[in-house]
C-alpha cells in the first residue's frame, strides 16, 4: 500500500527539462505527421528516405541502429517503400548476404516533396523564435546531445 507521503514521482516531475523536451518532440512529431499525411507518407518513411539519401548503400541493420528502431521495423518500412518504387536493394559488392539500400528517382521525388513539408514546419518554428533564439535553441540542444552521449 502506498502512503500519502510516498508519491510515485518527484514534485518537480512535470517541470523537468526532459519532460519539456518530450512535449516539444511530440508536438513537432504530430504536426509533421499531419502535414505529411496528404503525401501518403509518415515521419518514419521520411526519416528512412532521408537516411538513405544521406548515406546511399546503408544496410538495413545499420539503418535500424541509426533510426533507433528494430531491424524488423526497418525491414517493414523498406518493403513498403520498395513496393512504392521509392527504394531499391542492391547486393553488396563484397558481402553477398548484405543488401544495400538506394533511393530510386521516385524516392528522390517523394523525399523532395516531403522535405518541403518538413522545411515549412521548421520555418514556422524558427520564424516564431527569431534568429537569435533559434541559434540559442540549436546550441542548447546540441549541448544536451553531447552531455547525454558523454554519460
Amino acid at each position: 500500500m502506498i502512503r500519502n507521503d510516498e508519491e510515485p514521482v518527484g514534485l518537480d516531475a512535470l517541470d523537468r527539462v526532459t519532460w519539456a523536451l518530450r512535449r516539444a518532440e511530440l508536438a513537432v512529431q504530430t504536426l509533421k505527421e499531419q502535414r505529411l499525411r496528404p503525401l501518403g507518407m509518415a515521419v518514419a518513411h521520411y526519416a528512412l528516405l532521408m537516411s538513405v539519401h544521406a548515406e546511399p548503400g546503408l544496410a538495413g541493420a545499420e539503418l535500424a541502429r541509426r533510426l533507433n528502431v528494430t531491424p524488423q521495423a526497418v525491414a517493414s518500412l523498406v518493403a513498403r517503400l520498395e513496393g512504392r518504387g521509392q527504394l531499391e536493394r542492391r547486393e553488396h559488392p563484397r558481402h553477398r548476404h548484405v543488401q544495400e539500400l538506394h533511393l530510386t528517382d521516385a524516392g528522390r521525388e517523394a523525399l523532395r516533396a516531403a522535405d518541403g513539408v518538413i522545411a515549412d514546419v521548421e520555418r514556422h518554428i524558427t520564424d516564431d523564435l527569431g534568429p537569435d533564439k533559434t541559434a540559442q535553441l540549436r546550441a542548447l540542444l546540441d549541448h544536451v546531445t553531447k552531455t547525454v552521449r558523454d554519460l
